[in-house]
């Protein structure tokens, strides 16, 4: 397949820093937003304000993992202490617009993070407990079908977009 359409996000599966399968998560983990931190650009020669981002610099990003009810594997991820790294391997479906095939290929998320929330969700009897945890993010690396789209090290000055160092020339200048 050359270019496709992607569809869905067929399967995935989230493992721990030692490769472990981590059990008991339910269906959406909710990965976050990438918010630019900004500041206003006004002034002679500028017809109003331009907020303008300041490359490689975001404000909290946070992802929520949660469970279908408390678990082991949960408590293991809000030691703040020993940051998880977690893993997220997906397969995503997609279609050749010139067939009509369906194809796969491969999703992979790695983020490392520090618990700031855990809700540990309620009790009712015969349903889910719905706990969750809360880890702000200090590391995220997106690979799409192989290839990093995204790479993010907030304590490490490392910002990646589609294999551009886009920090390179301010790292050689401070």
């Amino acid at each position: 397949m050359g270019i496709v359409i992607p569809e869905v996000l067929n399967h995935y599966n989230v493992y721990n820093d030692k490769a472990k399968k981590l059990i008991g998560i339910s269906g959406e983990i909710e990965l976050g937003e990438l918010e630019a931190l900004t500041d206003t650009l006004e002034g002679a020669g500028v017809l109003g304000e331009i907020e303008d981002a300041v490359t490689g610099q975001f404000a909290s990003i946070k992802i929520k993992i949660p469970f279908s009810v408390l678990y082991e594997d949960m408590f293991s991820i809000i030691d703040t202490t020993n940051p998880p790294q977690l893993t997220l391997r997906a397969s995503m479906q997609c279609m050749d617009p010139t067939t009509g095939a369906t194809g796969y290929y491969p999703v992979k998320i790695v983020v490392r993070g520090k618990a700031t929330n855990t809700n540990l969700g309620k009790a009712t009897k015969g349903k889910k407990m719905e706990p969750e945890v809360e880890l702000e993010v200090m590391y995220i690396k997106i690979q799409i079908n192989n290839k990093t789209t995204l790479e993010l090290d907030k304590l490490n000055f490392k910002f990646v977009l589609n294999g551009k160092d886009m920090l390179a020339k301010i790292r050689s200048q401070v």
